[in-house]
């Protein structure tokens, strides 16, 4: 018998958390092409819109998610404060969550919504389809909480990176560049 290892025996966590990471931000690569290809359509009213947005907010949003991954990092490779670190993560993700709440009550004061314009539907679509996923790694961490062990650990780890990715992406292509 051989000792023959594969590309997908190396993977942390399991296959079905890559396949699932893979598809997500295919969807989420379709739509940041689709707002770039509008955006290059309508330059000037997408840089007017976006000057509406709160980029200290978005700024501030990015640290902590990245500092949460960084949480669920040291979770995964944690012995005797996985736990901690896992909250640390949690906690940082629903100061996310609460920042984004925010910036969708400031723009609802100012009469914006998804029907404003092409900007802000995607500004809303893109934004909360990333908070969803948030609650998501919420719910798994929740859960690794109860019933984690070093696979599972490894598998919501990676999910919450590809979350941290996603809004690495997100703020500079919407709050950002012109």
């Amino acid at each position: 018998m051989t000792d023959q290892t594969s590309v997908l025996d190396e993977l942390p966590g399991d296959l079905m958390i890559w396949i699932l990471i893979v598809s997500e931000l295919l969807v989420f690569g379709a739509g940041l092409l689709a707002f770039l290809g509008m955006r290059a359509m309508d330059p000037t009213g997408f840089a007017e819109d976006q000057a509406v947005l709160n980029r200290v907010a978005g700024a501030a949003n990015t640290v902590v998610l990245v500092t949460s991954g960084y949480c669920a990092a040291r979770a995964v490779h944690s012995v005797n404060r996985t736990r901690h670190w896992l909250a640390g993560a949690m906690g940082l993700g629903l100061v996310f969550l609460i920042v984004k709440w925010f910036e969708y009550a400031e723009k609802a004061r100012l009469g914006i919504s998804i029907e404003t314009s092409d900007f802000f539907t995607f500004y809303y679509l893109l934004t909360g389809f990333h908070a969803l996923h948030v609650v998501a790694g919420l719910v798994i961490f929740a859960l690794l909480m109860r019933w984690g062990n070093a696979r599972n650990l490894e598998a919501g780890a990676a999910f919450w990176h590809m979350v941290d990715l996603v809004w690495i992406l997100l703020f500079p292509i919407i709050y950002l560049v012109h």
